[in-house]
């Protein structure tokens, strides 16, 4: 006859267990337990997580300026890799899915510590992520102010000293770089897409940084407060999206040439700005769908180099 043991069982220490399962793991470092107010309630996160996979270019962002490589990020919106100007900054990393579709198995596969998500991230998704490790959604929507973002991300890996310090910097930079602006300038900032020209909200952030320039938006920009981005733009409505200046953002790496064809269409050439020469060609990846530190230096350095005095 088998009788079942009555001593308590007891778990293996974590670092043990994995060796046991023939697994390596980082060194935990140890810093006080803490409670996070999340989109989805209350997250516990204890002591400084190594292993950090990122679900959305903002937190990824926020990772490479808090100087941490994740383990695991996704691939950007149309895109088979992560943004280009992230990459240069942590290198080549592992994938762990898209943005319209992440991979669990992947994402188990890296034994992230924590979890980062982006704001908009689905009840659904998140019972499914939680179970892998704690995951941090901030609260709000991609409306809200980068900078709160930012903060989240960096309170859950114990960075907030090293958060507040690059939003500083910003703040600096910005203030400079509004001096140098052209009084009375309104601009637009335009996603060229293959099936459209679609007008991206003033409301967001990169129309958010250029208003803290002093620049005004375009009327049809500042009208969308509750999506991202307008409807595709007709040809014959094309008129809705000028202004003195254009920032003409694609996805496609090659801008130059969405700028070449977009100067092909007769209604476009009737713009104001493209008479003044003053449609530029910027990163999509950066301008119509990042946000953070790194994103917001990029877009400031684009500004300098176009109405700087």
């Amino acid at each position: 006859m088998h009788f079942s043991d009555p001593r308590p069982v007891r778990r293996l220490p974590r670092f043990a267990a994995a060796l046991l399962a023939g697994l390596t793991i980082s060194p935990v470092t140890w810093a006080a337990e803490r409670t996070m107010q999340t989109a989805f309630g209350e997250v516990k996160i204890e002591g400084v997580p190594t292993r950090v996979v990122t679900l959305g270019e903002n937190a990824l962002d926020a990772t490479a300026t808090l100087g941490i490589k994740p383990v695991g990020a996704l691939a950007s919106r149309g895109g088979t890799d992560i943004p280009t100007y992230l990459k240069a900054k942590t290198g080549p990393l592992a994938l762990v899915g898209t943005v319209r579709e992440p991979s669990l198995e992947a994402i188990l596969a890296q034994q992230p510590d924590i979890i980062l998500a982006a704001p908009g991230l689905t009840k659904e998704m998140y019972a499914k992520l939680s179970l892998i490790a704690p995951t941090v959604v901030p609260a709000g929507s991609s409306f809200d102010p980068w900078e709160d973002t930012l903060r989240e991300y960096a309170k859950a890996l114990d960075k907030s000293d090293d958060a507040e310090k690059r939003i500083s910097e910003v703040d600096t930079r910005v203030e400079e770089l509004s001096k140098r602006m052209p009084a009375n300038t309104t601009v637009s900032v335009l996603r060229w897409n293959p099936q459209g020209p679609q007008m991206m909200s003033s409301h967001l952030f990169v129309g958010s940084l250029l208003q803290d320039l002093g620049l005004r938006p375009n009327p049809l920009a500042a009208s969308i407060k509750d999506r991202p981005h307008s409807d595709i733009l007709s040809l014959e409505n094309l008129n809705k999206a000028d202004a003195d200046w254009i920032f003409l953002a694609t996805l496609n790496p090659d801008g130059k040439k969405a700028l070449d064809e977009a100067r092909t269409q007769p209604a476009f050439t009737r713009l104001k700005a493209a008479q003044d020469d003053q449609v530029v060609s910027v990163d999509g990846q950066i301008w119509s769908s990042s946000s953070g530190y790194l994103a917001a230096m990029q877009i400031l350095d684009d500004v300098e180099k176009s109405l700087a005095k």
